[in-house]
């Protein structure tokens, strides 16, 4: 890792001033349980989490919230849209070591949705290796917004495809609670809020200094968990000076795969009519043969093996020296089931990636004593992450026929026809497939956030406010990967005779080392270090991503209805992003051996906003309307990139008595093009070659449009055996112009209070419908589809269509190459129920709190083009139908006691995939049962110290077991971010005041 040099200069700062904060001697700590303008105290937050209702608030207490969802300052909770709170004390009873933890592992939060965490460190994700991100209602990170106070928080990470707030950049120990809107908010903040918006809300108003420190362990071993922090806050100039701020470290080691029984030999879990198993017994141990882990296709990568062409009916031979039958003496021959696929090596491949993260913030505000009460207002935030992903590759080492590197005879005569990227031209003779072992992929990447604002009233208007700001946010990154060259491997394979009975390279320029003669030892992965160091290299690159935003806003009451005041906020803003993504040249170049590889990515765009937002009571203590209120926001905005667009929001609130209210939005949404999405330099990856729609078996009956169409191409009659991978290029869409995708979101709610006897204590029930659906979103086809419609249409090349994507085949080779860039053509649509319950009341001689919520979809589902059938996944893998979470917190003295339960039901993905009737009609397996995880934990609060203490996943619950073939696995399991990897683990946690 390299170091941080600006960040530890930020933070050297910050931690003096934490100091000079702290020095008096007399200073205690105190949260301050006065509300300021755009925050309520913890304690109110928490008194309105299940239900957004504050009806039983009392308006004296609070003044001035500003809750998520609206710009409008109220005296309560009670908005249209539903809103879930979770606060700083919820989240430490329940042991979660990073607010990061909190937002992902919450079912109350994600409501199942999968989450986008560091067990993705193998695979493209927004935000490259490492990132974390947030999506609400299985709509992905790219349509949920995240705010800080109110306030943007800018993409982060590495990579091309930055383009969602990376949640390892927030300041944990700094945060007072998070406010979840799952519902469409364009016409109030903006692009990306369609499936919701995150805000999280810091502490203010500080005064002394809290140290803490949570250690997390699991039972198994792998995977710990250290975060360190030290808050301080103080008041100065006689209290016209405010400053709070913090330092934290967080640290997560590796868990790898040897550290999990589930994840030690991944099968394929297939099944006999009788329902036993049908894997491939592996002749050596007698047991399910074991794999590496792998993605959606077939298990395994093939190593310790050799192709040729074929003799005697076989083509893939495995080095066996006491193998003397058989049609080449000294390889045993194999099939797809008994070639060899693993080696132990595999097991240090991360499941859960390791990290280190440094982060320093500081907030303060000044009385001006001017300008209308004016205060002037900061925050800085600085964030280095240091992640690293350790993986495993194998080698296709290809040897042109006739090298001199073949043994004499068969092998060196061998030709499976076409050449290849290292082969020089030559035709391919043998391929050696080498379980090369561990790569290492890094990530150093530096946030910083800057905010300046004013605020203050306008005493001319009455009570009217005002607000602006400019905020300055910067990723910067450096990233490596390493990588096979092709250009070195093409050079150390065209070899002479050195004179002393071995090799050199024909060209010795650039250090050139001679690529090693074919062995059984080679083919075993035992490769000399020299050639090994100059084919094996690291490949760097950098990204850097800007943002800036320009905001200002008033809002007052504009006039007076016998019901009450009549509230608006009117605004603009502006905001400027920028991208530079700069791969390694390598990369550039397309000179990485099997891997993809990149362009630049380097674009801007910039957006023009005015806005406003009015809201009027229109009914109040009269009969059978206790209150209503109706609400209504507008936004125009202005792209340079695509033009111009209005959003729009209506919503009101109907409480026919103090016990019952009715809430309901609708409004429209949109979500411009991120700027990967728009200036993505051509990405290359592979898909295998047994993908052709021409191959032998794709091409499809004789006299069929596939057919006729290959047949075009050169190809015979019954297909052909292709041995080139198709090459896949991704790239953005802004040159075929890309526009912004739109959505409409519908909300309908009801909300219960009941007054219970005395002594039953408080009862608060919501149920809130949604509907959710996208049009004109930005996808990409996808390759697999673009060749389907090319090779299935009766025109052909010769009509355009969807071939305009797919080059010419290569001579020789008849490989493809396919452009899958983004476009807007996809429909996404999103239906279901949140419900929420919550009692308080004493039992005992403490008090008890349960807060129970359930999620219920009714439709996930989605198609890729207006003429498409809607694919309908509610229910299946990764997709369930039902989540639901309990928290119940028991309060004595100075004790509390939590039990908590997150619950996700069983899935069942047979149907949709075509294979019914369960593991044995089939021989799959994609029927998971309902998912539990138990948790509970102590806590002791004293003066000035609070321990806490508890369990996560109770009872060592692992994750479902499915068949390989159709879903991204990690071990035997989906990979899916509900499911717990870590195994039990216990907490503690500690902090301090002064």
């Amino acid at each position: 890792m390299r170091n941080g040099t600006k960040l530890t200069l930020f933070c050297g700062s910050a931690l003096g001033l934490a100091l000079a904060i702290a020095a008096p001697a007399t200073s205690a700590f105190a949260q301050d349980a006065a509300v300021v303008a755009d925050t309520a105290t913890a304690a109110e937050a928490d008194e309105t989490q299940a239900t957004n209702d504050g009806e039983g608030q009392d308006a004296s207490e609070v003044e001035g919230i500003v809750v998520v969802g609206s710009r409008i300052r109220r005296d309560t909770y009670n908005t249209p849209a539903p809103v879930t709170v979770i606060t700083r004390e919820e989240t430490t009873l329940a042991g979660f070591a990073s607010t990061t933890e909190a937002l992902q592992q919450s079912t109350s939060v994600t409501g199942g949705s999968s989450q986008i965490n560091n067990a993705y460190g193998g695979y493209v994700t927004e935000g490259g290796p490492g990132a974390n991100t947030i999506g609400l209602r299985g709509l992905g990170a790219g349509r949920t917004l995240v705010l800080m106070n109110g306030r943007r928080v800018s993409p982060a990470g590495s990579r091309g495809s930055v383009g969602t707030a990376d949640l390892n950049v927030l300041p944990s120990a700094m945060l007072e609670r998070v406010e979840i809107l799952r519902d469409g908010a364009s016409s109030v903040y903006g692009s990306d809020a369609i499936g919701g918006v995150v805000n999280l809300i810091t502490r203010r108003n500080i005064d002394g200094v809290e140290v803490e420190g949570q250690y997390t362990g699991t039972q198994d071993g792998g995977g710990e968990q250290t975060r360190l922090s030290i808050v301080a806050g103080r008041s100065f100039l006689d209290d016209r000076l405010t400053l709070n701020g913090s330092l934290e470290y967080y640290e997560r080691e590796a868990l790898t795969l040897r550290d999990r029984d589930w994840t030690r030999c991944n099968q394929d879990y297939f099944f006999n009519p009788d329902g036993t198993r049908a894997d491939y017994i592996d002749p050596t141990t007698g047991k399910p043969k074991c794999y590496p882990i792998t993605a959606t296709g077939s298990n395994g990568v093939t190593i310790n093996t050799i192709g040729t062409q074929p003799i005697g009916g076989r083509n893939r031979f495995r080095p066996d020296p006491f193998f003397t039958g058989g049609p080449l003496p000294g390889f045993q021959p194999v099939t797809l089931a008994s070639r060899d696929t693993f080696e132990d090596r595999m097991l240090n491949e991360d499941l859960i990636s390791p990290v280190k993260i440094y982060t320093g913030y500081l907030n303060g505000t000044y009385e001006l004593n001017a300008l209308g009460d004016a205060e002037v207002y900061f925050e800085v935030l600085a964030n280095r992450r240091e992640s690293e992903q350790t993986g495993y590759r194998q080698l296709s080492l290809d040897y042109a026929t006739g090298s001199p590197l073949l043994p004499a005879g068969f092998l060196r005569d061998s030709d499976q026809g076409a050449p290849t990227d290292i082969t020089n031209g030559q035709n391919l003779g043998v391929r050696a497939f080498i379980g090369f072992g561990n790569d290492l992929s890094t990530q150093d990447v530096d946030f910083y956030r800057t905010t300046a604002g004013i605020r203050g009233d306008l005493s001319l208007l009455g009570d009217w406010k005002y607000d602006a700001y400019v905020s300055y946010s910067r990723s910067e990154a450096d990233y490596m990967f390493q990588a096979f060259l092709i250009d070195r491997l093409s050079q150390s394979l065209d070899v002479v005779p050195d004179g002393a009975g071995g090799f050199q390279c024909r060209d010795l320029s650039g250090g050139c080392v001679a690529a090693p003669a074919l062995s059984a030892q080679v083919v075993g992965g035992q490769l000399p270090r020299d050639w090994v160091d100059y084919v094996w290299r690291d490949v760097d690159g950098s990204t850097i991503y800007d943002e800036t935003v320009v905001s200002a806003s008033i809002d007052g009451p504009l006039f007076e209805l016998p019901a009450g005041k009549v509230s608006g906020v009117f605004g603009v803003e502006y905001r400027h992003a920028s991208i530079d993504d700069t791969p390694g040249l390598d990369s550039q170049n397309g000179n990485l051996l099997n891997f993809t590889s990149s362009a630049i990515t380097r674009g801007s765009d910039s957006v023009m906003e005015a806005f406003g937002e009015i809201e009027a009571p229109i009914l109040r203590d009269m009969p059978f309307a206790h209150s209503l209120t109706v609400n209504a926001s507008a936004r125009y905005t202005n792209y340079d990139s695509y033009g111009d667009d209005w959003t729009y929001k209506i919503g009101a609130v109907y409480a026919p008595t103090d016990w019952l209210s009715f809430r309901t939005t609708y409004g429209t949404s949109f979500r411009a093009p991120a700027l990967f999405e728009q200036f993505q330099g051509g990405s290359t990856g592979f898909y295998d070659a047994s993908a052709d729609p021409c191959s032998t078996d794709n091409i499809g009956p004789a006299g069929g449009i596939r057919a006729a169409n290959c047949a075009s191409e050169g190809i015979p009659a019954g297909g052909f055996q292709p041995t080139s991978g198709i090459t896949v290029v991704t790239a953005g869409g802004a040159a075929q112009g890309l526009e912004a995708e739109t959505s409409t979101n519908f909300t309908a709610g009801v909300i219960l209070r009941p007054d219970l006897p005395e002594g039953f204590g408080k009862l608060a029930l919501a149920v809130d419908y949604y509907d959710i659906q996208i049009d004109n979103g930005v996808s990409r086809v996808g390759a697999g589809a673009i060749i389907d419609l090319c090779y299935d249409d009766p025109q052909f090349r010769s009509g355009g269509g969807y071939c305009r994507f797919i080059d010419p085949r290569e001579a020789g080779s008849n490989a493809l190459t396919v452009y899958d860039s983004y476009t807007n053509i996809a429909t996404q649509v999103v239906e279901g129920i949140d419900y929420n319950i919550r009692w308080t009341g004493e039992v005992g001689p403490g008090d008890l709190r349960i807060n129970a919520g359930v999620t219920q979809y009714l439709s996930q589902k989605s198609r890729l083009f207006s003429s498409d059938p809607f694919d309908e996944v509610n229910g299946t893998l990764t997709s369930p139908e039902y989540t639901a979470n309990l928290d119940a917190v028991y309060s004595w003295d100075k004790w509390n006691f939590r039990y908590g339960l997150d619950w996700i039901a069983g899935q069942d993905s047979s149907a949709y995939l075509g294979v019914p009737g369960g593991r044995n009609a089939s021989g799959y397996d994609f029927k998971v049962p309902s998912y539990y995880l138990h948790s509970a934990s102590v806590q002791y609060r004293a003066e000035d110290w609070t321990a806490t203490a508890g369990v996560r996943n109770l009872f060592d619950e692992t994750p479902p077991v499915i068949s390989a073939g159709a879903y991204n696995r990690v071990g035997n399991a989906p990979l899916y971010s509900g499911y717990d990897y870590f195994g039990r683990s216990f907490f503690v946690n500690v902090s301090k005041r002064f």
